[in-house]
């Protein structure tokens, strides 16, 4: 069994996780983090339960509010969206043919770092979220 609940998962499937876990771990001020598909399902989260399922949902309703502005104005896809708060930030970030990663982070983080940090994950996950991997990640979360 992994942190997650599951007995088995493939590999491509675990460095997902393992690598948004990192994140988690080694950015200083981020509190949660999710990956989300491009039809708003949750694929993989920082936290085993939490708010994940919800932090998906507001990040799926975010990605596509900005990719309607991003239509509607003619100015091609969205890249980033950040979202700042009293008491902190969420940012979202494109990763592939649709799906995202959602990080909210406290107020005294230094966004710079996030927001570098999360390009380089995205980076690395976008590889390995093939349609497969995707397809495994929801499965798995649905069963936890």
């Amino acid at each position: 069994m992994n942190g997650y609940g599951q007995s088995k998962v493939s590999q491509a499937a675990g460095n997902v996780r393992w690598l948004l876990g990192e994140f988690l771990g080694s950015v200083t001020g981020v509190v949660d983090a999710v990956v989300v598909s491009s039809d708003g399902l949750l694929l993989a989260d920082s936290r085993d339960g939490g708010r994940s399922e919800q932090l998906s949902a507001i990040v799926s309703a975010l990605t596509s509010l900005a990719a309607g502005a991003a239509g509607s104005l003619d100015r091609g896809t969205v890249k980033q969206t950040m979202v700042t708060m009293d008491q902190g930030h969420l940012v979202v970030m494109a990763i592939s043919d649709g799906s995202c990663l959602g990080v909210y982070a406290s107020l005294e983080c230094d966004l710079g770092v996030v927001a570098y940090q999360m390009a380089l994950l995205v980076e690395r996950a976008g590889h390995a979220l093939t349609p497969q991997v995707r397809s495994e990640l929801h499965r798995t979360m649905a069963v936890r």
